[in-house]
């Protein structure tokens, strides 16, 4: 939440999200919200659960800026960033470095 520039702007930049997936997958199995407004924020998480959506379109959804809900693509974010495909990625960086001479 401290990374949010509307809980910054309210004074209200404490608190955190947290996701619980399936392993190795983008499924929505829980979410802890903790801080001002957090079950406002958790309505989206709600929705995807229901109609199985996660977190890579929880990350696609437009938010407004700045808004409290952006915690949502936030949390999505680093849930991308941890479980990036390492091996494919420094396989594709060497084929282009391999490419370029």
């Amino acid at each position: 939440m401290d990374d949010l520039d509307r809980a910054i702007a309210d004074s209200e930049a404490r608190g955190f999200v947290k996701v619980l997936t399936v392993p190795g997958k983008d499924t929505i199995l829980g979410v802890t919200i903790v801080g001002t407004h957090a079950a406002d924020l958790l309505a989206e998480y709600v929705l995807a659960m229901r109609h199985g959506l996660g977190l890579n379109k929880v990350l696609s959804t437009i938010h407004t800026y700045p808004t409290l809900a952006e915690a949502n693509k936030y949390a999505a974010g680093e849930w991308k960033r941890a479980h990036q495909p390492k091996r494919l990625l420094e396989w594709v960086r060497k084929y282009h470095d391999w490419k370029r001479g």
